[in-house]
């Protein structure tokens, strides 16, 4: 299982949220690169960055930040937060992404993401399902609607989408454990490579989500506020 830290970026900062929302920022580190050279440190493999300005704005934002931790890291990076059009799409990729998360544009303009998966590779491109009372929640998890999640998913893994990022958001940033009835269910539903984000607050939660069968886990505030050590995620790595 992939163990991923989350940096998740405002103003060209290391920040959190709680539950999505904006008004909750929390700042962490003004240099997100000196954050990704700690967690490469501890043998650490996966990052996952996440431009918060991009998704509530429509487009990307802090493309400078993910070239920076592409330059000075070796880190492998899944990219999202605004990826709306071929030119965002091109852009995080040539700013050292590995990756990119189709989240928003995926219920928007699911044609653009079909096609993505086909010119790009269905390993290329994560898709992003967030969700509230397990319905799809879009723009920066601003907007609601009623698209099932595991419908959702079952509809892009036939179209060629192997990877999924799923985050229960009433679980996000509160360290309260993580979706784990949400995730069994869409584990026993459709065969997708599943990594866990949201909630996570010990490392027993990340070894809970092993046992279920997911490919990864994101962690974010667990890591920030000192609940996961980097020493622990060293250990797993």
């Amino acid at each position: 299982m992939r163990i991923i830290p989350a940096i998740d970026i405002i103003d060209g900062k290391c920040v959190r949220l709680t539950k999505g929302d904006y008004s909750t920022q929390k700042t962490y580190n003004n240099n997100p690169v000196e954050v990704a050279k700690e967690f490469e440190a501890a043998g650490i493999k996966y990052l996952h960055v996440v431009d918060l300005d991009g998704a509530k704005s429509g487009h990307i934002v802090n493309h400078k930040v993910l070239k920076a931790i592409t330059n000075e890291t070796n880190l492998i990076i899944d990219f999202g937060g605004g990826v709306k059009t071929d030119t965002d799409l091109e852009l995080a990729f040539n700013n050292g992404a590995s990756q990119v998360t189709a989240g928003s544009i995926a219920v928007k303009s699911p044609a653009v993401v079909y096609q993505w998966i086909e010119t790009y590779g269905a390993d290329k491109i994560i898709l992003g399902a967030d969700c509230m009372n397990r319905k799809i929640a879009i723009q920066g998890w601003q907007d609601n609607t009623e698209i099932d999640v595991i419908d959702f998913i079952t509809l892009y893994k036939s179209k060629g989408i192997s990877t999924v990022i799923c985050t229960d958001i009433a679980k996000d940033g509160m360290l309260l454990g993580a979706a784990n009835e949400l995730y069994t269910d869409i584990l026993s539903t459709v065969k997708i490579n599943l990594i866990a984000s949201g909630g996570i607050a010990t490392i027993d939660d990340v070894l809970q989500m092993q046992q279920l069968g997911c490919k990864g886990v994101i962690i974010g505030k667990a890591i920030y506020e000192g609940r996961i050590t980097l020493k622990q995620l060293s250990e797993l790595c």
